[in-house]
Parts: C-alpha cells; sequence; structure tokens
C-alpha cells in the first residue's frame, strides 16, 4: 500500500502525518478496539441501525366453551348426528369409549386424540333405530315373500341353483376386495335329466366337485375379475357339462364286461346265476323277479369292496332271495 507522508515539525517534534484515507481506517480501527473492551461479544451490523426491542403484546385468552357431547339431549336422533360412516371423533359421541394398550394396571386412553379409535371402522351409523328406518324406506320396493315358498323343499324344487357370493368391509384404499369375485354355484345333480351313460359321463367330467353323499354339484369359479363374469363362467360350465355327457362316441360301444370302470349287475353273469336259482323247481316258462336291493348289496359288495357293513348287507340279501327262514340260518351257523 502506498502511503504519502510527510514530515512536520511540531515543536521541535517530527510527526507523521498519512493520507487521508489511512488516517480514517486507522480511526476506525481505534472505534472498534473500544468496542471490544466494552462488549464481551462483537455484533456484525450491516445496516448500520439501532437495535429496536419489539415490546410483547400480551394474548388475550377466551374460555373455552364446553364440548358438544355434554350439550347433547338423551332422546336426540342419533342418525342426524352420525348419518353415514365416517372417522371417530371424540366431540360427537357421547360414550366414554377407551382403546389402547396400556401397561397391567393402568386405563386405557380415553377417547380424545385417541389415534386407535380413528383409524379403525366403526358401525355407528348403523344402529337398531336407524337400521329400521332405512328398512321402512326400503320396504316400498320390495316384493312379498311367495306363499307357496313355505319349506325348504319347495324352494329347493322351484329355484334348483343356489348362487353363493360373498361381500366384505374392509379399510383399504379401494372398494373392491379380491375376495368378493368368487362364486359358487350348487345344483342337486338328480334335477338333470340324464341316463345312466350320461350321469357316469358327468360324473367323470365334473371329478371331486361332486358330493355322492348329498347328491349336491358344486362349482367355484374365480378367474374373471369381476363376479358377475364368474357367475357366467359357472353357467357355461354347467351348460357344457350336461351336454357333452349326452354325447356317445363310437369307440364307447365297443366296451366289454372288463372294460368297465364299475361293476354293473345288470350286465354281469351274477343276473343270470340269480334268476336260474330262483326258477330252479318251478314249473313255467314265467321270468323270476327278483329285489332290488339284492342288486345293491352286490353292486355294493364288489365296487366299495369287503366289509362289515356290504358283508352283512349281502348275507340278509342272499338269505332273503333263497326263502330261508332264521331257524335254518341259526341251524347252520351251529
Amino acid at each position: 500500500m502506498s502511503l504519502i507522508a510527510r514530515i512536520v515539525r511540531e515543536n521541535g517534534k517530527l510527526s507523521l502525518v498519512a493520507y487521508p484515507r489511512y488516517h480514517l481506517a486507522y480511526s476506525s480501527t481505534q472505534a472498534n478496539e473500544k468496542e471490544l473492551e466494552n462488549d464481551d461479544f462483537r455484533v456484525l451490523n450491516l445496516r448500520n441501525t439501532k437495535e429496536q426491542k419489539a415490546q410483547r403484546q400480551q394474548v388475550k385468552r377466551y374460555p373455552l366453551p364446553p364440548s358438544r357431547t355434554e350439550q347433547m339431549p338423551v332422546g336426540q336422533d342419533w342418525g342426524a348426528v352420525w348419518p353415514g360412516p365416517r372417522t371417530f371423533h371424540p366431540a360427537a359421541v357421547p360414550l366414554p369409549l377407551r382403546q389402547g394398550w396400556v401397561p397391567k394396571g393402568k386405563a386405557p386412553p380415553s377417547k380424545v386424540a385417541n389415534t386407535e379409535l380413528m383409524k379403525i371402522p366403526n358401525f355407528l351409523h348403523l344402529t337398531p333405530p336407524v337400521i329400521k328406518r332405512q328398512a321402512e324406506a326400503l320396504r316400498k320396493f320390495c316384493t312379498p315373500w311367495p306363499e307357496q315358498l313355505k319349506t325348504e323343499e319347495d324352494i329347493e324344487k322351484h329355484f334348483p341353483v343356489s348362487v353363493i357370493s360373498s361381500d366384505y368391509c374392509h379399510a383399504l384404499p379401494t372398494i373392491r376386495n379380491p375376495l368378493a369375485r368368487i362364486v359358487s354355484v350348487k345344483l342337486n345333480l338328480s334335477r338333470l335329466p340324464l341316463d345312466g351313460h350320461a350321469k357316469d359321463k358327468f360324473l367323470r367330467l365334473v371329478g371331486d366337485r361332486y358330493d355322492p353323499e348329498t347328491g349336491v354339484l358344486t362349482i367355484v369359479t374365480d378367474r374373471c375379475p369381476l363376479r358377475k363374469q364368474n357367475y357366467d363362467y359357472a353357467m357355461y360350465l354347467i351348460t357344457a357339462l350336461f351336454h357333452e355327457s349326452w354325447v356317445k362316441e363310437p369307440w364307447e360301444d365297443l366296451k366289454m364286461e372288463a372294460d368297465m370302470e364299475v361293476y354293473i349287475w345288470e350286465n354281469n353273469k351274477s343276473k343270470e346265476m340269480a334268476e336260474k336259482i330262483v326258477q330252479w323247481g318251478q314249473k313255467g316258462n314265467d321270468k323270476p323277479t327278483i329285489a332290488p336291493s339284492f342288486k345293491e348289496a352286490v353292486e355294493q359288495l364288489i365296487n366299495e369292496g369287503e366289509n362289515d357293513t356290504t358283508l352283512t348287507k349281502y348275507k340278509d340279501e342272499v338269505i332273503k332271495l333263497l326263502q330261508l327262514s332264521k331257524t335254518n340260518e341259526d341251524a347252520s351257523e351251529k
């Protein structure tokens, strides 16, 4: 830094007089040193303005009004207070509800500012008086129950097909539940006009969807995204199975007795032998009649296998067929 200095003799002393710029900088440095001596911490003030202390305004607090639950009358219309599904609000429910986990020995949190009560779905809009009022409003759109359908047998006779579906109430971002698309269709197989061949083929096509104890066919569809589509698909399957069961291929006429999947009494020699035994010793060419129970006993014995039930049933039917008395049976056993 170039300085222009000149020596001035004043009263026999030499003095160094600097340029005015240097003089100003020197004087400001002295002022800052004085401030450091007075204050412990120097504050950088860029605008070079004086600090102004703002006076705090006193906030006027008003008394809080009483809660809405304390002002509700006892006989109020709850349907107007809570008309539809909504998030829980403690000021609108005049009930001392508590929800939340706490350690043993302490009471659960109250309903005020309780997130556990706000995040779960509630049914406060479905109280019995509200449900009764809604039912009365919907009654004018309903038809009376038919008088002819008094028993379950009458219902099954006129409506042989049962369709089962489910609706779900859940707390999810979407109103569609994936399980709501599933449709189950139940049908009693005896209501379909099927002969022996068609019924046998129908049962082979449906597999384990048929319950032999109840005689009910159950088809469950869940491949399509919508319930209506799954219902149409189930109806299509039943229609296709029915028509396919009546189709008879040419090779099916070539099946022999050894090719049969089940034992059929009428197609085997057991029927001829039973007729000869019954006709033995009788005069005339009349064809003997054999009880259907004997036929069922023989088929059940061969198809299901030998066990106590099938053997006992077959034994009783043979005794009836040979017209043996109980006394002769006991004597033969001794």
